[in-house]
């Protein structure tokens, strides 16, 4: 049952209206548990079962309608009494659903926000110190936790060692023995479950042995960080401790939600760093890249990003090795559009480093920069260190497509497979090159074609797709991807991509990818 509070405007407007429809006088009741009150702020007799009718409003539970009075000829009897009630019930009903959609709509905002902040974090560093203290501090601030530890299992002593902290002192915490029976992190670890505790909660157990913790709060989440390779079993690798709950002393069950979110890409982040610092054999390397472009997959956006302005689909087809594929997608002021697609040269774990930085780095300028051309300027900046450590080069594409315009502008760093699809005579306009690729020179210009809103097709592809071969070697070709393209035109995007990425398969006959295969397709 809603609190008093929820439905009462709408209850106000309400009953009146029914109530000179039907000539009765309606009144709304709600247990408190101890008693019938009235659900609005009114000062009555309580109902008389032997003379008014009491009834039971369907899907809120403990609340019921007083009907008294003889009523019109058409609104008397029980039937009468039953239907108004069901009227309410559906008002107040679907007004408490309602605000639980906007409260769960709200905890999923939160979640994806510091979803992608901990990727970021991750496309940033391989430094598990680094990594876990900047994670440690984005999670103990959502869920407004004073004290925050991060611990790691070491295999070769069986113990979980704090790595990061938050509210805590690293050496003030001894190694906690995995098999140690009174410990909560270590009961987290072994059953790979959430324990949390709230001492509000009537007939909460502290699952702990130690009456005293020693900390502020007795409210606390304890949550195993898990890693499961591709196709392998999960593992505990770790557990996040969070307590000292600033405000009421309870995590609630989205606080609990939002740290399970994240376990998994600190289990990878804590993992990756693990096989770098424990083995440098070619084994272990080609582990530790796979691992990192697992991560790096998770940086890109989902299509759902722009889905209120454009008809989106993009995919990046992951090849054996590490490789440097990317797309940004951008919600600009207004009806505008950012769309971007970049190809590292070369492969490994450097190519996925400049990847994750670039992509970062695409997020920042694509949002302040005034134009595609001076977005690019800026990234070539941002990069230029890394990119000549490297000695890599980095092609770009960067278009702002404004729809109530009618305008596309665009800055091509040396990005070959950049194509407007025209809608209505199916013609492939390829979008040339602007500038060379970030890396191999500097300068540059803008340029801005003609936008058919709901027509025009934006198709975006990297190197993959167009070197594809077959068992005789031939190759894919841009124009096995155009002729999809220009032949469903009027079709969804999403449908065109999976038309390509069939074909291709086909034409493959499924072998491994030698490159990433990425396309990116735009209809606004």
């Amino acid at each position: 049952m809603p609190d008093a509070p929820s439905g009462v405007t709408r209850l106000e407007r309400l009953l009146p209206a029914l109530a000179a429809l039907s000539g009765k006088t309606l009144r709304v009741w709600r247990h408190d548990g101890r008693e019938l009150r009235p659900f609005l702020s009114e000062a009555v007799p309580p109902p008389t079962p032997a003379v008014e009718t009491l009834e039971p409003i369907p899907e809120l539970e403990g609340t019921w309608l007083q009907v008294s009075g003889k009523g019109k000829k058409n609104g008397t009897g029980r039937v009468g009494s039953k239907a108004l009630a069901e009227v309410i019930g559906a008002v107040l009903g679907a007004e408490k659903e309602a605000v639980q959609v906007a409260a769960e709509l709200s905890e999923r905002y939160e979640e994806i926000d510091l979803i992608y902040t901990i990727s970021e974090i991750l496309g940033h560093t391989i430094r598990l110190d680094e990594a876990a203290h900047r994670i440690l501090k984005e999670v103990a601030t959502v869920v407004r936790a004073r004290r925050a530890t991060l611990l790691v299992h070491d295999p070769q002593a069986d113990v979980l060692r704090l790595v990061a902290s938050r509210g805590v002192e690293l050496g003030d915490v001894d190694p906690v023995e995995v098999d140690d029976p009174c410990s909560i992190a270590a009961r987290v670890f072994r059953e790979m479950r959430i324990f949390s505790y709230d001492p509000s909660e009537p007939g909460g157990v502290d699952p702990g042995c130690v009456e005293d913790r020693g900390y502020r709060g007795r409210a606390f989440i304890s949550v195993p960080v898990v890693y499961a390779a591709p196709g392998g079993t999960p593992k505990p690798i770790g557990v996040i401790n969070l307590t000292d709950r600033l405000g009421a002393d309870a995590f609630t069950a989205g606080d609990r939600k939002l740290v399970a979110a994240i376990a998994n890409q600190i289990g990878a982040a804590v993992e990756n760093a693990r096989l770098v610092e424990r083995d440098q054999g070619q084994q272990r390397v080609r582990r530790e890249m796979e691992l990192a472009h697992d991560l790096q997959l998770k940086l890109l956006p989902s299509p759902l990003v722009v889905a209120a302005k454009a008809d989106v689909a993009a995919r990046v087809r992951s090849a054996d090795s590490v490789g440097g594929d990317f797309y940004n997608l951008l919600s600009l002021h207004g009806d505008r559009i950012g769309v971007m697609i970049g190809d590292v040269s070369s492969h490994g774990f450097a190519a996925a480093l400049i990847m994750a930085l670039a992509m970062a780095a695409s997020g920042i300028h694509a949002e302040t920069a005034e134009s595609p051309s001076e977005a690019l300027h800026q990234m070539e900046g941002s990069l230029a260190e890394e990119l000549a450590t490297t000695e890599m080069f980095l092609s770009l594409f960067y278009a702002v497509i404004d729809p109530a315009a009618g305008r596309i502008a665009y800055a091509n760093a040396g990005h070959p497979h950049a194509f407007l699809v025209d809608g209505a005579s199916g013609e492939a306009q390829r979008l040339e090159a602007t500038r060379p690729p970030l890396g191999l020179g500097v300068g540059g210009e803008e340029h801005s074609k003609p936008w058919r809103r709901r027509e025009a097709v934006l198709a975006l592809f990297t190197d993959g797709l167009v070197d594809a071969r077959n068992d005789i070697g031939e190759r894919f070709g841009e124009e096995r991807v155009l002729s999809h393209v220009r032949n469903l035109r009027a079709s969804p995007a999403r449908e065109i991509l999976e038309a390509v990425f069939t074909d291709i398969a086909a034409f493959t006959g499924g072998a491994p990818a030698s490159d990433d295969r990425t396309l990116v397709l735009l209809k606004a």
